[in-house]
């Protein structure tokens, strides 16, 4: 099987971890089809912050829906990320 082979269909993203001030960051090569949630909680993993509390937005601040494929989000927002804790989000107030 050529490598040529294995690259197809996907699509890889280089996130990075936007509340460490060093700016530490992962590449991550999923399939195209794959739901964009997985990517978030691997790359959570990855960043040991818990996937229920982060967020992903783009360099220029967009939040990006996890109800989607990766190979969606790479199209409409390119390959780099950030990802947030939550806890460095501003908060929701309920009236």
């Amino acid at each position: 099987m050529s490598s040529q082979n294995d690259s197809k269909g996907k699509v890889s993203f280089k996130v990075v971890l936007a509340s460490d001030p060093k700016l530490p960051y992962k590449i991550i090569k999923v399939p195209e089809k794959a739901p964009f949630v997985a990517v978030v909680k691997f790359a959570a993993q990855q960043f040991k912050v818990k996937y229920e509390t982060s967020a992903i937005i783009t360099n220029d601040g967009f939040g990006v829906s996890t109800k989607q494929d990766a190979g969606s989000v790479f199209l409409k927002h390119g390959q780099e990320l950030r990802l947030i804790p939550r806890d460095r989000v501003g908060s929701t107030v309920f009236i």
